[in-house]
This record gives structure tokens, sequence and C-alpha cells, in this order.
């Protein structure tokens, strides 16, 4: 028999274990930037100074600008931008694809990811984790939905000759995003050519060729 003081102790593990985002133990949490206090996510400010303003975000409907190499731009709606999803656990970010426009293969460390296409076709897919690193993908069309699991790699490409647009919803306030080739290829500082040309069997001189390269990001 587990003595009774482990209980408590036990309940809050399991409680970390499941939990994506810290539960919200008030009505809400509105962040406060301006506070010189570090914590895990967003110190709240006086609830009785929060207002309207603090719940709303303008200008979804706006296209976002895809004149870039990718021919993507996400306009994220995360706890940076909207105040008030401070620990309330969702965010969400509209996606615009030019024709043949993608959103590279990244992951979300901190959120699974619903993706629904509001114009054009997209093709998306997610990589499964080692050892299977199985492709699941299909084709979605307008008011077709897809889920990506947290941390998988996926990505998102238009496939017609129109642009696209969709609306992702993800399990957090701030789910991060790692793009992998930015990540790999991009790091600051880069990563030794000679660990990445083992990595992936190729010469030193095309790991030091994609180093120097440009990678950009569609955020």
């Amino acid at each position: 028999m587990k003595p009774l003081f482990l209980v408590p102790f036990l309940s809050l593990i399991v409680s970390q274990a499941f939990a994506s985002d810290p539960s919200p133990l008030q009505d809400f949490c509105v962040a406060d930037n301006n506070s010189q206090v570090f914590v895990n996510g967003k110190v709240c400010k006086d609830p009785k100074l929060a207002t309207a303003k603090d719940f709303f975000f303008p200008g979804l409907d706006k296209p976002g600008n895809t004149s870039n190499p990718l021919g993507s731009k996400v306009t994220p709606v995360f706890v940076m931008q909207l105040l008030g999803l401070n620990t309330l656990g969702v965010s969400i970010a509209r996606i615009d694809f030019a024709p043949w426009g993608q959103n590279p293969p990244h992951t979300h460390p901190r959120a699974s990811e619903i993706l629904t296409v509001l114009e054009g076709t997209l093709y998306v897919g997610f990589v499964t984790s080692n050892p299977d690193n199985r492709l699941i993908s299909k084709t979605l069309n307008k008011g077709d939905v897809f889920v990506f699991p947290q941390g998988l790699i996926h990505f998102q490409q238009n496939v017609g000759y129109g642009n696209a647009v969709a609306l992702a919803a993800f399990g957090s306030q701030n789910p991060g995003v790692i793009t992998i080739a930015n990540a790999v290829f991009g790091s600051n500082p880069p990563i030794s050519d000679a660990v990445l040309a083992k990595a992936f069997q190729i010469d030193k001189k095309l790991v030091d060729k994609l180093q120097s390269s440009f990678w950009m990001d569609n955020n």
C-alpha cells in the first residue's frame, strides 16, 4: 500500500505527462509582455485590467505575401500575437500558397496540428518516427481536414494552378516550429560539415554549398 503522501505527488507527475500546455487555474491569464519575470509560458497581467482587445486579433481574412522562394506565407495567431491565448492551450494560423508553393518539411515540438483547406488543392503528409519512417500523405481539396501528430515532420504543397489557402489549429498557445532544412543547414553556428556529410552520406563540398545557401522562413 502506497503512503498517502505519495498520492498527490504521483497525480502531479501523471497530469504533467499528459498536458501539453499548463492548465488554467482561473478564468483567463492574459499575457503580460511588459513583465521581466521569466516563467514557462507568459506571466499573467491583473485580470481586472483585461479588455476585449486582449482576446481579439484582426485581419486573418487578408492574404499573406507569397512572393518568396517557397511560395507560401504563414500568418500565426499565437500567444505572441493574441495575449488572451495564454494558458488556454490553443492557437491558429492562416497559410497562403502561391501556385506550386509549399510549406516545407517542419515540425511543431509542442503541439499537434489540424489543417482545413479553405481554397485550392494541397498535397500534405507526415513521416512517422524511426525505425519505420513511413510517409502518410493525401491530396486535399476545399473543405478537407487533415491532422498532423505532435512532433512529427510534415509538409504542405500546393499542387494546383491557382492560389490555395488553409487554416491550421494547434493544441498549444505556442506550438513552436522547426523547419528541417533551416535547422540542419542554416544553424548558427553551423553544424560541422564533417558531421552532416557523414549523416547524409554526401560530399563535404555539397554540405558547404547547402550551408552557404539562404534558408528563408515563411512565418
